[in-house]
């Protein structure tokens, strides 16, 4: 039986998870875990939501009591916002459950753990909204210069017939945006549009 979870996400469709799968799987072997024992799951969302496919999964068999620890990458791959990341955090080490965070050398299983990747995720939030803060500023550097011209008119990212196909398939807007790899809203304006 598979008692250790690996996680590991990426925000996009097109980035590639091999990095954080060969850290995490050096970590495995150095504390010699035996990789039989280990499910792999694996995210393409944004870590903006908890709402993620192989992660419902992942907390499923937290939950069915299948799962005893938890190993991944770095702790802003669980969340990127620092309520999600505290309840979720809070939540599994009530269940007993060992969180092991590779890169950032923790492990979460007691109050000081808890207190860290309080501190841990309040940086990884503060990173996101900065983030989009030196975005706008550039963008209105941009403008003011004369050179952002932002997205064409009618561009899309993505193919917006094939999320039409796939809503009459029966595909709800976030499992049609993670196969196409774009966000909800994108989905939801190529399927307005497509009406």
């Amino acid at each position: 039986m598979k008692s250790i979870a690996a996680y590991v996400r990426v925000s996009t469709r097109g980035q590639k998870t091999d990095s954080q799968e060969q850290e995490i799987a050096a970590w495995l072997k150095n504390n010699g875990y035996d990789g039989r024992q280990v499910e792999w799951y694996i995210d393409r969302v944004s870590g903006k939501t908890l709402n993620r496919p192989e992660f419902d999964r992942l907390q499923r068999d937290i939950f069915d009591g299948t799962i005893k620890t938890v190993i991944c990458w770095k702790l802003d791959r669980l969340s990127r916002r620092l309520r999600d990341g505290v309840n979720l955090l809070a939540d599994w080490c009530e269940r007993g459950l060992k969180v092991v965070v590779v890169t950032q050398r923790i492990e979460l299983n007691g109050a000081v753990g808890r207190m860290i990747a309080a501190v841990m995720l309040g940086l990884a939030e503060i990173e996101l909204e900065f983030r989009a803060e030196r975005q706008a500023a550039g963008i209105k550097a941009a403008k003011h210069r004369g050179v952002y011209l932002g997205r064409r008119a009618g561009t899309t990212k993505a193919k917006p017939q094939r999320a039409i196909d796939l809503r009459h398939r029966g595909l709800m807007d976030q499992e049609i945006a993670t196969a196409l790899g774009t966000s909800v809203r994108t989905v939801q304006r190529y399927l307005r549009a497509g009406r």
